[in-house]
């Protein structure tokens, strides 16, 4: 298709002896457990490992085999996965640990296709379980192995696409070395982490470029193609944290919010962020002050503009707020409860600063 089956051999021989003389000691490299790798690869999704490191040790100390995972309470993964974002993936790997424990016995599919089956396993996460705890021939495929692939043999086909996904699957399974598999898989995804980086990759101390496609044409940084760019919505929300003696008000978000299980305070929404929008509730309040500090999240389709008022309730008044509070489809919480609440970084991060 882009060269000859010799170059086929030679290219993943030369990822496969560079991974070898740069070793990365990860937790989840060397094991052949398909619980803790596909943790680990459910965690890294959309994170880097950096930042996922902690959340997998947190989770291997709180739930070391997947009957421990299945027996947890949603409430718990979630407070064990806040801060990480794309909340989808901690309802997602409970559910599936469910599945495996009750379902099929504690036991984990063992190939591709059968992995595809599992709620949260696409053919990334199928195909690094299959080969990294079976020995199964099957190329995984993620941004990284998209951009070294796409420099190397110069292809333009758009990343995004149906048709430019099943491209590059079928490329990289022509590649990958039935004797090694998994020492691939993981080569080529270190090598588009670590040297084949989106900016600023290290091509003069790459041991492909010269014969690198992107290299010779000073292609770089026109590869990978990406066309359908994400259209980022901007949202400008008005928190309120509710307090009444030692009771706060919660709302849990409901099932098909991006945020579902998790909790945050009563809100408002406003057009812009100059527009004056006032959260509806009864004249039971003592004191209302708003915060100085602005906050700003970023999510996958959204960024989100955030203002936080304290409104205080005397204790005469709690019976009222629990009322209304109920009405309107929030909870009350204990003050020292508070802490064990799943809650989106951006509250944790308000929370944090207010000094709770």
């Amino acid at each position: 298709m882009y060269s000859k089956p010799a170059d086929y051999q030679l290219f993943s021989s030369k990822i496969i002896r560079w991974y070898e003389a740069n070793p990365r000691e990860l937790p989840w490299r060397g094991i052949s457990d398909p619980y803790k790798i596909w943790l680990s690869e459910i965690i890294l999704q959309q994170t880097r490992v950096a930042q996922g490191l902690p959340y997998y040790y947190k989770f291997v100390n709180a739930f070391p085999s997947v009957k421990d995972l299945a027996l947890a309470s949603e409430e718990e993964v979630l407070r064990l996965w806040q801060g990480l974002g794309y909340y989808s993936r901690a309802r997602n790997l409970h559910a599936c640990a469910q599945y495996i424990w009750s379902e099929l016995e504690g036991e984990f599919p063992q190939t591709y296709l059968e992995l595809l089956k599992l709620k949260g396993v696409g053919s990334y996460t199928a195909a690094a379980i299959s080969s990294f705890a079976f020995g199964e021939v099957r190329a995984v495929v993620d941004g990284n192995v998209f951009r070294v692939l796409a420099r190397y043999f110069g292809i333009e086909t758009d990343i995004g696409s149906g048709r430019g996904k099943k491209e590059f699957e079928e490329l990289a399974n022509e590649l990958i070395p039935k004797d090694q598999p998994g020492e691939f898989n993981q080569a080529m995804m270190d090598f588009g982490a670590r040297l084949c980086v989106p900016k600023n990759p290290e091509c003069d101390s790459c041991p492909l470029h010269e014969s690198c496609f992107a290299y010779s044409k000073n292609m770089v940084k026109d590869l990978p193609v990406k066309l359908n760019k994400v259209k980022v919505k901007d949202r400008h929300i008005h928190y309120y944290l509710i307090r009444c003696a030692d009771q706060w008000v919660w709302k849990k978000r409901v099932k098909g919010d991006i945020w579902e299980g998790l909790f945050d305070f009563p809100q408002v929404e406003s057009i812009t962020a100059s527009a004056s929008v006032e959260l509806q509730m009864p004249a039971i309040a003592q004191e209302k002050r708003e915060i100085p500090k602005k906050y700003r999240h970023i999510l996958s389709h959204q960024r989100l503009h955030a203002v936080f008022s304290e409104v205080e309730v005397p204790k005469e008044n709690l019976g009222i707020l629990r009322e209304w509070a109920e009405k309107e489809g929030y909870q009350l919480v204990e003050e020292e409860r508070v802490e064990y609440l799943a809650k989106p970084k951006l509250i944790v991060n308000f929370l944090r600063d207010q000094g709770f």
